[in-house]
């Protein structure tokens, strides 16, 4: 099969299509026909070493196909079943295994790209917004990179649970984006400083919570946005990892709760991966949830695919297609 492979760590280009051995289902895998792949943030922090994994390897956990092989013990799941996960073993690739246990079925009315946009930041939304801080109707939230692949699917479950949401935005096309996301005002932060706009936004009031992808250029911030007892859920850090902080400061600014969440602890059952995907994926699916594809690019043009990443010139999912 082709898979991308990385020897190197580094920029774009260490990222290299080569041809390599098909994978073997084992006890408990499933082995799955790739024809999604999802584009992550994730996969550039593997990819420079900000997160650490033996070399070679091939980057990518989201995507969907369909199921050509299972291994020892697999009951649940059976050839010719479409499916998706974020859990693959290496997504970059024509072929990828997963543990039957981290599959989920794409519904019929979807299609695998639909199931690879969906996983990974749908869940995410999900989990920030009805259980790290559990919206309801009255809260106000700010939400960072708004026109981003999770961003837009966040304003758009923060407005399902009756939320007031204020977005940001580098430029007034993403800022459009957002509002038809639900996002009840967005402020450009390329042109003017956040705090204060979201100070005048409230009233003086502040937002209840905060959810942040950005991390270093917005972080410090974030918690100037908050009022007494509010959250910062620090989900990502597209811009840089965030300093050490002196706790001190969460009580000198109002009793303020931080939480660095991953979306893993979020599914770590399988009852919780099945609700979580199911809710993303039948809202899909009936279409009170939208998905935006930014782009659909082959598996060999990953590295120009990185960089438009990097270079946050995209506004939604970016899925490589096998």
């Amino acid at each position: 099969m082709r898979a991308i492979r990385v020897h190197e760590l580094g920029g774009p280009d260490v990222m290299r299509l080569e041809t390599v051995a098909d994978p073997s289902p084992g006890p408990g895998d499933v082995l799955v026909r790739i024809e999604a792949i999802g584009l992550n943030f994730i996969e550039v922090y593997f990819r420079t070493g900000l997160y650490k994994t033996a070399l070679p390897f091939t980057p990518g956990s989201e995507g969907a196909g369909t199921v050509v092989a299972v291994g020892a013990g697999v009951n649940d799941v059976a050839v010719g079943d479409r499916v998706a996960s974020q859990n693959f073993t290496g997504s970059y690739a024509e072929l990828a295994l997963a543990k039957a246990d981290r599959l989920v079925r794409i519904p019929d009315g979807l299609n695998a790209k639909d199931g690879a946009a969906a996983m990974l930041q749908g869940m995410t939304a999900h989990y920030l917004a009805t259980s790290v801080h559990p919206l309801k109707r009255g809260d106000r939230c700010l939400v960072h990179a708004a026109a981003g692949g999770v961003g837009l699917l966040l304003c758009q479950i923060a407005k399902r649970l009756g939320a007031t949401v204020i977005g940001t935005t580098s430029t007034e096309e993403k800022a459009e984006l957002a509002r038809h996301a639900g996002a009840d005002e967005v402020i450009l932060y390329s042109q003017v400083d956040f705090v204060e706009e979201v100070r005048r936004i409230t009233g003086g009031a502040k937002v209840d919570v905060v959810y942040d992808s950005v991390g270093l250029a917005t972080f410090l911030k974030s918690l100037d946005c908050l009022k007494p007892r509010g959250m910062l859920a620090l989900f990502g850090q597209s811009s840089g990892p965030v300093a050490p902080l002196d706790p001190g400061v969460l009580n000198q600014k109002g009793s303020l709760f931080l939480t660095r969440p991953t979306l893993a602890h979020y599914v770590a059952t399988h009852e919780d991966l099945v609700w979580r995907a199911g809710e993303i994926l039948g809202w899909v699916r009936d279409r009170s949830l939208k998905l935006r594809i930014d782009r659909e690019v082959p598996l060999a043009g990953v590295a120009e695919a990185h960089r438009a990443l990097e270079g946050r010139r995209t506004t939604g999912k970016v899925l490589l297609i096998p």
